[in-house]
Parts: structure tokens; sequence; C-alpha cells
């Protein structure tokens, strides 16, 4: 296939018409059923992704839950990451913070908040989720990072950084992200995993199916939430999601389509949001075996890409970024060094790896999922054939997110494991770390990068010196000389920095949505 002859999908519309009725949907039950007249109380969210039954936030990286969390959990403070101020701190758990040392941060907690059981909440409730959520062992250990936790009185807390070598001027961003859970649930693992339990504006009331019931709890710190219940359904189709969307069967709907975001705009019963995201999506070389082990091969791979091509196929859904995070975290900069499209370059590092236009390289695997992100099969196709016309064997496999979540993080050189894997990484914190170490760091996990399985000494002393760095401005400047280090190395190409599309009843006012997924509905209701 000539790259001249790819071009993005035509803008047609998904539907002949809007005038969609619910009996036309094929939809997890039980949704809610409203009575004629009756005043909305109740919000149906629909997500692209189930949830995993497993309740302990440090369980599990999976982008719903920690979407459905942020209704249940609070944190100490939530960071709203507007792109012109990244760094804003809205208060929540905590008042206030001070920075003692270099390896000491205090803060302040608020007084007469309640978890969920009824539990008041306190200094020992912070020690225990800090403590119990840095432990190696923790899957989603690296959000908090290693530390201790002095108990000063109820609501005063010390976090001692230095064991996991964070200035305690760069720990803050890590502390917001992470849900704070009760010391006596985490004491109690079978309780801790079997149902949340947190401070949050909503209380889980009960599972049903593919459907999580929560509550408007009253006793939440800033009053009981207008809605009096969320409903937190599992759709997996994008199309059903929007059809039910237009219905009035479900309020909210995430990951919209770039195609159905330009076709709703012109639908007087829905509103629009576009958020950009946290999250950037990566073509994923498998740095622990070949052809990849080689950092010349993955070099030439970035050159025969044309991220402009993807771009158009992204529409409303993707951003352009040079780099390896977001334009809304710490220290993002346009890295002069990033990869370009350039085919003669390819044809030059082909060559200088004893592969001249490809010949000789073994049959390439390139895994991409469907019905979760938008577009990964359409931009997969043209990725796919521009490696193809530089001489790249590619063999593309589109996978259902399942499946091909299974298959993402084995790092071992097993004959499964794909060349390249496109996958996302979001976080919902300012801080870089929580991306860079997790996929680029070569103790991040047992093969190195959680995905990629890179190990590379140059990455680690980058990565190292910019997080040991206690000055903000100076650590600004060293990260992104760290992520310069990882674009001349080529261990995962960033094609581009996600946008948030999410579609909602015109009734409904009041919603949040953060650059991470989670909404804030605190304020939400429904007008007439």
């Amino acid at each position: 296939m000539s790259i001249s002859s790819i071009v993005a999908p035509s803008r047609r519309s998904f539907l002949k018409t809007s005038a969609v009725g619910a009996a036309a949907l094929t939809l997890p039950a039980p949704f809610i059923k409203r009575a004629y007249g009756q005043a909305k109380k109740t919000m149906v969210f629909a997500s692209g992704e189930p949830v995993t039954g497993n309740w302990d936030p440090t369980s599990h990286t999976v982008l719903a839950q920690i979407n459905l969390e942020g209704f249940v959990f609070g944190q100490l403070f939530r960071t709203p990451m507007r792109s012109d101020n990244p760094t804003e701190i809205v208060w929540e758990l905590a008042t206030g913070q001070k920075i003692l040392d270099l390896h000491t941060i205090e803060y302040t907690l608020r007084d007469g908040v309640t978890f969920h059981d009824g539990k008041k909440f306190g200094a020992e409730d912070v020690k225990a989720t800090f403590e119990y959520a840095s432990q190696p062992t923790r899957p989603a250990a690296w959000y908090p990072g290693p530390c201790e936790v002095e108990v000063v009185d109820d609501l005063t807390v010390r976090v001692h950084t230095k064991v996991g070598n964070y200035p305690a001027a760069a720990f803050y961003f890590l502390a917001g992200f992470l849900p704070i859970m009760s010391a006596k649930d985490i004491a109690d693992q079978a309780t801790l995993q079997a149902r949340p339990n947190g401070t949050g504006p909503f209380k889980f009331a009960e599972q049903r199916g593919n459907t999580t019931v929560l509550k408007a709890f009253d006793g939440f710190m800033h009053g009981k939430p207008i809605l009096d219940e969320v409903q937190f359904a599992y759709i997996g189709d994008a199309t059903t999601r929007v059809l039910a969307l237009m219905s009035g069967e479900i309020d909210v709907t995430e990951r919209l389509e770039p195609e159905q975001y330009e076709t709703l705009e012109s639908e007087s019963k829905v509103k629009l949001s576009r958020t950009i995201a946290t999250e950037n999506k990566y073509l994923h070389f498998r740095c622990d075996k070949p052809p990849f082990d080689n950092p010349i091969l993955r070099q030439a791979a970035a050159a025969a890409i044309d991220r402009e091509q993807v771009l158009a196929v992204m529409g409303a859904a993707g951003h352009a970024s040079n780099n390896y995070i977001s334009p809304v975290k710490f220290g993002y900069v346009d890295l002069e060094n990033y990869p370009a499209y350039d085919p003669a370059k390819c044809q030059e590092l082909l060559s200088q790896a004893g592969f001249p236009n490809g010949q000789g390289l073994p049959e390439m695997e390139y895994t991409t999922s469907t019905g979760f992100y938008p577009k990964t099969k359409e931009y997969g196709e043209v990725i796919a054939a521009m490696l193809q016309e530089q001489g790249f064997p590619i063999k593309f496999t589109v996978m259902e997110t399942a499946a091909w979540g299974a298959r993402l993080y084995q790092q071992a050189g097993q004959p499964s494991h794909a060349a390249m894997t496109d996958c996302g990484w979001s976080t919902g914190s300012p801080e870089p770390d929580l991306v860079l170490r997790s996929m680029f760091y070569g103790k991040a996990g047992p093969k190195g990068g959680l995905i990629n399985g890179i190990q590379d000494a140059d990455i680690d002393a980058a990565l190292n010196a910019e997080q040991a760095e206690p000055d903000p401005e100076k650590r600004a400047g060293l990260i992104g000389q760290a992520t310069g280090v990882i674009a001349d190395k080529v261990p995962s190409l960033s094609l581009f920095t996600s946008v948030l599309l999410h579609g909602y009843r015109t009734e409904l006012e009041g919603l949040y949505f953060f650059p991470n997924g989670p909404i804030d509905a605190v304020k939400a209701e429904f007008k007439a």
C-alpha cells in the first residue's frame, strides 16, 4: 500500500437519523426506570471498561475502576490539572502542607470527616494508607512512592520520603493522587477487597452484574450531593453507549469516537466535553527481546511513522505533543530531539543495523485493542502500512480489550509477546514520574519497563537525577533532560496526547471532567 493512499476515515455520520428509540437498544440490565414526570435524581454513567471486582485501590491500574473510585474515595487534595496551571491544588481531606526539610512534608487534616461506615477520619488513616500503598508488592505501589508516616496528632501527619529518595517538594504531586483508605479496612484485607469504603460524596450500595450502584452519602464533608444515586454501568460497545445516551437510557458516556463527537455537536439533547488528558498513547517496542532490543531498529521504526497521519485519523480525540508526558504534566516541554517522520533516515538506520530495506527482519506482530480506546484499529492500520512500506514485515493483530490486556505486561520474552503493542497510560496527578518511571525505569517491572521491558542505564540515571532534585524549577529542567534521553533511546513512541470526549444529557448540569477520566458530580443535578 502506498503512503499517499492512506487517508483519514471520512467524517460521515455514524447514524442515519438521530431519532433512535430505547427499543432499538440492547443494554445491560438493570438501568433506572423513570416514571413520567418523575424528577431525575439518578445519573447513569456508561463506562467502556469493566471494573475488576477487587475494591482495594492499590490492587489494580484499571482506568474504569479508578474513575469509579473518584466518586467514592477522598484524597488529601485534587489537582484539576488545567494546562495553564497543572500544579494547582484544591484541598480536600488535607487543609494545608509545609515542607519541613528535604525529605519531610507535614499535612494538616480536615476535622469532622467520616468514612461511609461511620468511622472518623484521622491521621492514622493517612499513615496506614501511605505506608500500605507504598509497599513494592502492591500492583499500584509506584503511585505514592515509598514513604514512612509519623502521626503528630489526630489531625497532623509528617510524611518522610527519604527511603524512596523523593524530595518533599516533589512528593506532594504524588500524595494527592492516592485514595485515602480506612486504617481499619487495611488491617482486614478481606473487607478492603470486598467493598469500597471512602469519605467521598457517594457510597457503594450494591453490584448488579456489570452495573455498580452508588448512593449519595449524607455525611459528606461538603454536604450531601444533589443526586441521590449514580449507576456506573459497563457498556463495551461505543455505538451502543451513544445510542443509549441519545435515547435517555444513560446520562453520561465516555470515550466518544471522533465521528460520534462531531455528529453529536448538532444534537440538541446532548452536551459535549473535550478535555486534554493526562494520557499519552504509546506504540511500545518490546526492548527485552529481538529485534527491538537493538535501539537502532527502534529509531528506524520511529522514523517510518508520520504522526500527522495518525492525528488525522484521531480527529477531535487527539492532541499533538512531542514528549512522553502530557502537556498537563509538570515539566512538559516540546522536545527538540523527539523522533520525526523521515523515510530516508529510516532506510539509513535499517542499513546500519544490518537489515537494508528491511531484508532479514523477522515477522513482527503489532497488537492493539478495540472497543476501549478510540480509533486504535484505524490508526493502527495506517502505522502498519507505513512500517511495511519501509520494509518492516508487520503482522497487525486487533484484539478485544480483555485478551489484549492479558498480554500487555508480559516481559519474559515468551513467544506470545508482540514486538509492538499500542497502549495508553493515564494518571491522576501532574507528577510525571507516575508515567516515566512506570514505563521507562529499568526496575519498574520484573524485566524492566512495565510494557516495553526497557533496561537502560542512561535512562535510569536521568530519571534518578530529576527525582532527587528538591528545587521545582531545576527539577522541571531535569525532567526535560530525562525525556530527551528517552527520545534518543526510543523504547516507545508517544503518538499523541489523548483528548477525553464525553457526551452527556443537556438537562444535566454541574459536572467537572478531570483530565485523567474521573468526574466530579458533587454539584451535579438535572434541570428542566
